[in-house]
This record gives C-alpha cells, structure tokens and sequence, in this order.
C-alpha cells in the first residue's frame, strides 16, 4: 500500500491499518521466554554437532533479570558480555526459528547448547580471536519490538546462514519488546548511543582489526547512525575509517538521515541502505510519526533519490526481490544473510561490478547491478 493510498483513509481507518501492521510485526506466535538461554544438552555425533554449530558473543545494556536468566527492557548503567554456541538445525529452507522446546529437537529447533559470562576484556580477546583472515568484525544492532533472546537467535541464524568465519557480535539494546512500545524503543536507542560507541572503539582499538561492519536493522539503523555521528563529533576518525555501515530498512526519517549525514561526512567506506518501496511495517512508522518519508523505503527509480545517492556517496539497493517472511517485507535482511559473502565483498569495494556509490538493485542471484539496468519493471537476475 503506498503512503498516497493512506492518505485517502480517514483517521481512524488509517490508525486501524498502524494497528494491524504493528500487531503483524509482533509476530503470529508465542514469543520465546528467557528459558531458550539455558543451555542444553543434545545427544548428536560430535562431527554432526560441529558442522552445526555457530557461536555468537553479545553485548547488551539491558538491565539482567537474574530471577529468569534473561535480560529485561530497563537500562543498565554497564554493558553485560556473554559468548554462546547455538546448535542450528540443518535443511532449513526459510529464516523462520524454532525456538526449543522442553526436549529440543536439533533437526528442527534451534537451541543453546553453551553459555558463559564474560568480563569486557575478555569478550574483547574472544571477538579479536574470531576475527575474519581478513580482519573483519560484524556487529548485528536488532530494531524496534526485539527481546534479548529473539535478538540472539536471530543474530545465529544470521550467522549460520552467512557461513562467514568467525564469531558474530550481537549489540542488544533495551528495547520493550511490545507492540506498543515504539515511542519508548526510539528513547532507548538513543540512550544507548554511548555503548555502542564504547563496543565499536574497543574492538576498533586492535590493529588486527581491520574493518567493522556494522548492520543496523530499521530503528537499529537509527541507533547505527547516532553512533557513528557521535564518533565524528569525538573527532574518532580513527575508528570511522574502519566501519562498513549498512543499514538495512532503516527506519530513520529522510530529513534526520540527511543531518546525520552532514554531521558524518564522506565516510571512507560509503554507507548502503537496503531498501524496498513495499516496506508495510515502514508505512505504520512514516505515519506514527505524522506520515514523514522513512529511508528504508526510498525509490531507487526516483532520478532524485539516484542523483542523491551519488552526491552523498551512498549506496542505495533495493532489495525487493529478496523474499520476507513476516509478510510485511520488513524482515529481508535475515534472507540477505545467505548472500553474505558476496555483501561483504561488496562493502569493502572488492567487486569492481559494484563497488562504486549509487544506486543498485541486489537481485535474487545474489549480485548487486546499477539500478538503470531494469527491465520492464522487473528486477535483473529474479525469477
């Protein structure tokens, strides 16, 4: 539904379609508790385990809740680290996870298998441990309506489907984890500016670390940005020149998006935004705050948006022909993670078929080819 067609809705029709969106995002099924932390045991072969297995290190701001073994939605004055393997279910065809059950199925359910607590320095020598040969670090930044744990399986998910080497890191930011939350999650993103700008220069601090990627998803996009503004307003180019940012359905007002922008400047490595036109959960966000164009759903067709995206020095992708699950169009990114290798390629400005600024179409093969090249509306290399 495009933002025109809204607008023909009265009031209440249009509060009604927020509603439905928001309950939508929410998700159909029971949300996972903090039990699916706890580690379990599972009787597999210990090579079938192995090539199943991913390992995941978190660092969060989120208020522990010691009484169920999770992390809640109140802020923590310190960063909790912790480092987790997942076992991952094998065969998966989609994004969707299974969360574990009392006896957790390792051919269908994702689960815990070990969990341990660790001090900053230590989280820092683990993360430096698992970096990429080529010096790389991922750091996942969850969006609006995420619990601790459904940030965590996710960010395994990602991981496995990414088959990148080395060990993720998930930032988890207090967000409320409910439907009505938004205006609260948009709070404590920006109270979380400061943690993720302390995470990012720990990890930047190390001379093997050569490049940081940092994914942002929709209001963790936001969160992105703020950090990375913060840093240039600190004067750490140092840690600037190392960060790949993408910000995938950035749920960031265009007119914000443009401050930040002229705050940050020209980053050494330009900034991608994954974006799709037919973003719904972005349509519900563009009008709770008073129907203002969101970036996550900037057209690349637009000669305008084209245009901008080469004085910035962004690169604009569409990403529509990348399959969502949640029925909104919103969740493509965990799709995008089975192409991870060639994204990442693509960000450090390896792919000469890609790697300049401008505006691109990620098609369903998994290559990135420059917008001009679409076909009677139909996206290069979809089926």
């Amino acid at each position: 539904m495009t933002e025109q067609r809204l607008n023909e809705f009265p009031m209440e029709a249009k509060a009604m379609l927020v509603a439905i969106g928001l309950a939508m995002l929410a998700g159909c099924v029971t949300r996972p508790s903090p039990d699916v932390l706890k580690p379990v045991h599972l009787n597999v072969h210990s090579d079938e385990a192995a090539s199943n297995r991913v390992n995941v290190l978190a660092a969060t701001n989120r208020n522990p809740d010691n009484a169920r073994g999770g992390f809640g939605s109140s802020w923590a004055d310190n960063l909790t680290y912790e480092q987790y393997a997942f076992s991952v279910p094998p065969g998966r065809k989609d994004t969707a996870i299974t969360y574990p059950t009392s006896r957790p199925d390792p051919e269908r359910q994702f689960a815990v298998i070990r969990r341990k607590q660790l001090a900053k320095d230590a989280f820092v020598e683990e993360a430096l441990r698992s970096t990429q040969s080529d010096g790389t670090v991922g750091i996942f930044v969850h969006g609006y309506n995420y619990s601790y744990q459904e940030a965590l399986f996710r960010t395994a998910q990602i991981a496995a489907d990414a088959n990148i080497p080395g060990s993720p890191v998930l930032f988890s930011w207090p967000s409320a984890a409910a439907v009505a939350g938004y205006v609260a999650d948009r709070d404590a993103a920006l109270s979380s500016r400061s943690d993720l700008d302390s995470l990012v220069a720990s990890l930047s601090a190390s001379g093997k670390v050569k490049r940081i990627i940092l994914f942002g998803h929709s209001m963790g996009g936001f969160l992105v940005m703020e950090t990375v503004r913060q840093l240039k307003l600190q004067h750490r180019d140092d840690v600037i020149g190392k960060l790949a940012v993408i910000l995938a359905a950035p749920d960031i007002d265009v007119d914000v998006f443009r401050s930040q922008l002229k705050d940050i400047g020209r980053m050494p490595i330009p900034i991608s935004l994954l974006v799709s036109k037919d973003d719904r959960a972005l349509v519900a966000s563009s009008f709770i705050a008073g129907e203002r164009a969101r970036v996550g759903r900037l057209d690349i067709d637009d000669p305008v948006i084209r245009e901008a995206a080469l004085k910035e020095r962004l690169r604009v992708i569409d990403i529509t022909s990348i399959h969502a699950s949640d029925g909104l169009g919103h969740d493509r990114y965990a799709s995008l993670a089975k192409f991870g290798a060639q994204l990442a390629s693509f960000e450090s400005g390896r792919r000469s078929s890609a790697g300049d600024v401008g505006a691109y179409v990620f098609d369903a093969a998994g290559a990135a080819v420059a917008s001009p090249f679409r076909l009677a509306g139909r996206v290069v290399g979809s089926q």
